[in-house]
């Protein structure tokens, strides 16, 4: 496992995480000689397909879901 320097690594931060990203060695930061923190790869994220349907049965509708609630006479801006 590769050894940095706290002060080297707040200056090559961004740099650090993508070449943990590239090799998968994970990188040991330091502060005076004595290890502080560890940067290592992330387990990868599993993304599942999404699926067409899948809330299916899994409510109801009642009632009309499209017309107005109320009369459109009701209302005073909409008569004009």
């Amino acid at each position: 496992m590769e050894q940095i320097a706290i002060s080297k690594f707040k200056a090559t931060c961004l740099a650090v995480i993508d070449q943990v990203n590239k090799t998968g060695e994970s990188v040991q930061i330091t502060k005076r000689g004595v290890p502080v923190a560890t940067i290592s790869p992330s387990a990868p994220v599993k993304k599942e397909p999404r699926k067409l349907g899948w809330m299916e049965g899994q409510f109801t509708i009642v009632g009309d879901i499209i017309s107005p609630i109320i009369d459109l006479n009701d209302i005073e801006a909409y008569k004009d």
